[in-house]
């Protein structure tokens, strides 16, 4: 039987991963069926719903414009109509919304031999400490993997070379979502490392706001290259609080010091970061202004980071984490990225 693919979410990274899948399932008929159904969240742009917009001029005028998507795929504006019959869900939407699809998930009728992936960068705190594959996981019953790297979306979707790391533990899983990603100008590389491929996805934008800092203050790449390496050194110690296991090699694949470098360069959360030192705005209203809709992850992240260290009391051995926090939620001066660190 043939793969059955739903994408949970159409932003601007579930947009370009939509035409990486969409191509593949195509070069890969013998494995996926062509349709694919992605779950886009129904809102009007300019007087027309996304929806209709995505089915008819196919391309997400809002969130990636000027990118077409293959004719094959199908937005969907409700959840669990598009999810009917899936083997494979591939998810990624915010992470704050995950909890909430998972919850209208369940009624939805998957196939018995679902599993999933998540394409997610954060880390769930409600209970404790979660990562966003075990709250799937946990809601769903179906084998998580994940997909994290150094992949800013409208490089992908420009087809602008670059690697990517799928942490998934089934050997078998690991083939078929090396067809489902895998194309020339995406490469794909396969771990079992799954847990710290997944971590490194989450804590590299808390890095990154941190960067953002050092831009804001104009302190030159000297500084920046030593945030950075502060920033590695503290998620790969604070990946080991959690897996003991974890292979020194997972740090150097994409999702690794690769994610690290693209986004403390490129990525949202240090524009938004430099933007909070230039403005004085707060962030909430920097994320309206600046992301059409996206989510500033990195901040949010440094909260969820901050109550798993403060609850351990460790935050004294992660300076740069913890002086994130403050200036992101306690005030503190930007100049602290320095001083404090």
């Amino acid at each position: 039987m043939k793969e059955r693919v739903c994408i949970v979410g159409s932003g601007n990274w579930g947009s370009a991963i939509s035409k990486v899948i969409g191509e593949n399932v195509v070069s890969n008929d013998h494995r996926f069926e062509p349709k694919v159904n992605m779950y886009v969240y129904e809102e009007m742009v300019d007087g027309e719903k996304l929806t209709d917009i995505i089915n008819t001029t196919h391309e997400n005028r809002k969130y990636l414009p000027g990118v077409k998507l293959p004719e094959h795929i199908i937005a969907v504006p409700d959840l669990c109509a598009a999810a009917e019959g899936a083997t494979v869900l591939v998810f990624v939407v915010p992470h704050q919304f995950v909890k909430r699809q998972c919850e209208v998930l369940k009624g939805a009728q998957l196939a018995p031999n679902c599993r999933a992936i998540s394409l997610i960068k954060g880390i769930d705190t409600s209970k404790g400490f979660q990562l966003v594959s075990d709250v799937i996981a946990e809601n769903l019953g179906v084998e998580v993997s994940v997909l994290m790297g150094a992949n800013i979306a409208g490089e992908v979707a420009a087809e602008k070379f670059c690697e990517t790391t799928v942490g998934c533990a089934n050997k078998s899983d690991q083939d078929m979502f090396r067809d489902l990603f895998n194309r020339p100008y995406f490469r794909v590389n396969a771990v079992d490392d799954v847990a710290p491929v997944e971590l490194c996805g989450a804590l590299k934008n808390v890095v990154a706001v941190g960067a953002g800092f050092v831009d804001g203050l104009e302190l030159g790449n000297n500084t920046k290259a030593a945030v950075m390496r502060i920033g590695l050194a503290e998620i790969i110690k604070f990946i080991r609080l959690f897996d003991s296991h974890a292979k020194d090699s997972t740090f150097l694949e994409s999702c690794g010091v690769g994610d690290l470098i693209t986004t403390c360069f490129g990525g949202r959360n240090v524009r938004v970061a430099t933007a909070y030192v230039r403005t004085g705005k707060p962030f909430d209203v920097l994320e309206a202004e600046m992301l059409n809709g996206q989510k500033l992850q990195g901040v949010a992240t440094s909260e969820e980071c901050h109550k798993v260290l403060k609850n351990k009391g460790l935050l004294h051995e992660f300076p740069l984490f913890t002086t994130i926090y403050r200036i992101c939620y306690e005030g503190k001066a930007a100049s602290c990225i320095i001083s404090d660190i």
